[in-house]
């Protein structure tokens, strides 16, 4: 009866159970809180700068029936797809770079399903302004043209930018670049641009200004830190010429000359003058405003001005004539004008050369002792000498020039008119060099510049050189490399080293020296710069093998140099091989090498280079092979098991005695020879025995594998136990009323 009881409740379970399956209620998301970033993206606003990959949002949902549900994302058909959803997790990400300035809000359907029902909501996400923009100019580069004559101050151009961010990165300020703003300033915030009061432009100064206007924002945030953004741009200023500057000669200042053989028109002199308004310029015409008394006319047209009478009948030597330059307008008229005097010289003929003169008179050599190096531009004092010509005007005047070796002297001055002290300095102290030249012998020429006779003179200047102590000893190489064999005998002769001082005297004599960390086995002579070991040095190549140091050459006033000596100890073959006796027994595994190793204490190779040989092997001397470079034993390639081994021996008895030699390659050759007791067994015993065998020497080990096996016993016990006792409590808890309870708590499928 009980059973049957069970089975209806059973039945009323499964028909509930049905009814609610056959209800299939819509997924929903869930509502977005204050601060909430999950729910249905409603409302929600993202910055453009966000970048592509970043995970933006989550869609959140459920379904009333706990169904699992999938999130999905579309677009208008044609639109940008900016964002991927994972259908899962609901993690929204952002695919596309996103552009407000282009695209401030973005329409998108969001989707939630459980696989039967699917609910679509639409929303529209917001893009924030980001400062990514710089500002742009709308009228420039541009070119203008301003009068000159245009008023301090006045505005000339309004420049326009505009930048396409909103708020504070969307403001737009001007600035000049610094070059710009002694003659121009800009509004910052109208961008008008202005001639800076107090200035003026000058079309005879400067034709075009070239106007950097920068236009910078407000600044703004850009990936989380705040950004300013500016651009630049060319404004190309043409100033426009006006008539407001008078004539100017070129060239000045003038003088002619005139002389004795000079007939009557001859031409003197030609002035040139142009109008300062160079852009459109008037003609000149020339004339004499006094100071040529009757004696010049002047060519109103070309400016040229000629004799009028005989130049013997002149009485005066200098006249100062006064020329005015006048702009002429298309109607005839004279304009503004300029001034400039013209200096003409009467000269006698070209009748004497120059000449050079000592204390005593006319002289053609001068001499001097100084010390070589003399500081640059000092002045030769010794040399008293001065040089003139009787000529007057234009035949005076001659040029000075001094020919010799090198420019290590120049004359002073280099043009003369009529008379001079003339001063000689030292140009080039470095080459005066004792060492080089003892002496210098210059010629000193003073020729004619305007004459057609282009009459001369010389001079010869020698100068006697003096030595000082001016070079330090030098080195014959930067370095030297030296080898000496080791166990050389204490004062062995190591190096040679040279230095040369090219002073004279006893500043050119070197004495030697030597320092540093590597010199204390090694000694130098003074005089010789030899260097040996010390007595008492004895050189090993295994202790030390590289020795450097330094050879210092000093001459009698402490100038000096250095060099580095490097020194190699050679190595000589002195130590045999030696066996590691850690390494004489051995147990061989069948198809495993074994190693034994020998080390030479030797330096370099071939003398610490070994070779291995078998030399004997009992009982049987051909079942092994050697490794002559690694010193690997093994087995012959057909010896695969212990079977054959015993059919070669016919013995059970599986040790070998192996005589074994290490041998150097070096010259003479040493070589040792050692005893090397290997156990041969095969592999799977060999292994179960050498690790049981291995532990009669490893007591801690022993405890460890008997307090693990002792643990594991103890806790086996414990489980076995647990399960039965908690097999008979459930056996006597149960009871039939528990049992429809469990059946009812069961679900139902």
């Amino acid at each position: 009866m009980r059973n049957v009881k069970i089975l209806h409740l059973q039945i009323l379970f499964v028909f509930v159970h049905a009814c609610f399956a056959q209800a299939d209620f819509a997924p929903y998301f869930y509502d977005n809180g204050p601060y909430s970033n999950n729910g249905n993206l409603a409302l929600f606003s993202l910055s453009e700068d966000t970048q592509v990959g970043t995970q933006i949002y989550c869609l959140n949902g459920t379904d009333p029936e706990g169904q699992e549900v999938r999130y999905g994302v579309s677009f208008d058909p044609g639109s940008k797809e900016y964002f991927r959803v994972d259908p899962k997790s609901g993690v929204i990400t952002l695919v596309e770079k996103l552009d407000r300035e282009k695209q401030d809000s973005i329409d998108v359907s969001i989707s939630i399903t459980d696989g039967r029902s699917k609910v679509t909501e639409r929303v529209t996400i917001f893009v924030m302004d980001a400062n990514d923009e710089r500002p742009e100019f709308q009228n420039l580069p541009a070119m203008i043209n301003v009068v000159e004559t245009t008023e301090s101050g006045s505005s000339i151009y309004k420049v326009e930018a505009v930048d396409r961010d909103a708020g504070s990165g969307g403001s737009v300020t001007f600035f000049l670049q610094m070059q710009q703003v002694s003659l121009f300033t800009i509004d910052r915030h109208s961008g008008v641009l202005r001639i800076k009061s107090g200035e003026m432009l000058d079309y005879e100064k400067t034709k075009t200004h070239f106007v950097t206007v920068i236009a910078k924002d407000g600044g703004g945030d850009y990936n989380g830190k705040e950004q300013f953004m500016s651009s630049s741009a060319t404004l190309t200023v043409n100033v426009i010429d006006a008539q407001d500057t008078p004539p100017s000669f070129i060239g000045t200042p003038y003088f002619g000359y005139v002389y004795e053989i000079s007939e009557e028109g001859s031409e003197i002199f030609t002035v040139v003058a142009e109008d300062g308004d160079v852009g459109k310029p008037n003609p000149i015409q020339y004339s004499f405003d006094g100071g040529d008394d009757g004696v010049f006319g002047i060519n109103k047209t070309s400016g040229c001005i000629f004799l009028l009478t005989n130049p013997i009948n002149l009485r005066r030597e200098i006249f100062n004539i006064k020329v005015r330059a006048s702009e002429v307008s298309p109607e005839g008229k004279l304009l503004d004008y300029g001034y400039t005097t013209v200096v003409i010289r009467v000269v006698d003929l070209n009748n004497n050369p120059p000449t050079f003169y000592g204390e005593n008179g006319p002289q053609n050599m001068f001499e001097l002792t100084i010390y070589e190096h003399p500081p640059e531009g000092e002045i030769l004092r010794g040399l008293k000498i001065t040089v003139n010509d009787s000529d007057q005007g234009a035949n005076a005047k001659f040029n000075l020039r001094l020919i010799g070796p090198g420019r290590m002297l120049r004359v002073v001055p280099q043009t003369v008119l009529n008379e001079a002290q003339v001063t000689i300095l030292v140009d080039d102290s470095a080459a005066m060099d004792y060492e080089k030249h003892q002496f210098l012998t210059y010629k000193l020429l003073a020729v004619e510049i305007d004459t057609p006779e282009r009459f001369s003179a010389t001079a010869d200047i020698i100068i006697h050189l003096l030595d000082t102590n001016d070079n330090a000893p030098k080195f014959s190489l930067e370095y030297y490399i030296a080898r000496i064999p080791e166990n050389s005998p204490g004062g062995s002769n190591v190096v040679s080293v040279t230095a040369v001082d090219p002073d004279s005297g006893s500043w050119g004599e070197v004495k030697y020296s030597i320092y540093g960390s590597g010199a204390d086995l090694f000694l130098i002579q003074p005089a010789s710069g030899i260097i040996y070991t010390q007595p008492w040095a004895s050189l090993d190549a295994e202790v030390r093998s590289k020795y450097n140091f330094y050879v210092k050459a000093e001459d009698a006033e402490g100038k000096y140099s250095l060099a580095e000596v490097f020194v190699t100890v050679l190595d000589l073959n002195d130590h045999p091989p030696a066996f590691n006796q850690n390494f004489l027994e051995k147990t061989m595994v069948i198809g495993a090498p074994v190693k034994i190793e020998a080390i030479d204490d030797d330096a370099e190779v071939p003398n610490n280079v070994i070779e291995y040989a078998i030399m004997n092997a009992e009982p049987d001397n051909n079942i092994f092979d050697i490794n002559s470079d690694t010193g690997e034993i093994k087995l012959k390639s057909y010896i695969k098991s212990m079977a054959i081994i015993q059919n070669i021996t016919k013995k059970r008895d599986h040790t070998w005695s192996l005589v074994v030699q290490a041998r150097d390659r070096g010259q003479p050759s040493f070589s040792t020879t050692a005893v090397v007791k290997i156990g041969i067994t095969e592999a799977i015993k060999s292994r179960f025995f050498s690790y049981f065998l291995g532990l009669r020497k490893r007591p801690g080990a022993v405890f460890g594998i008997f307090l693990t096996l002792v643990t594991f016993a103890i806790t086996l016990t414990i489980f076995i136990s647990t399960v039965i006792y908690w097999k008979s409590v459930k056996k006597t808890r149960v009871q039939p009323q528990g049992k429809i309870r469990k059946i009812m708590r069961r679900p139902l499928s």
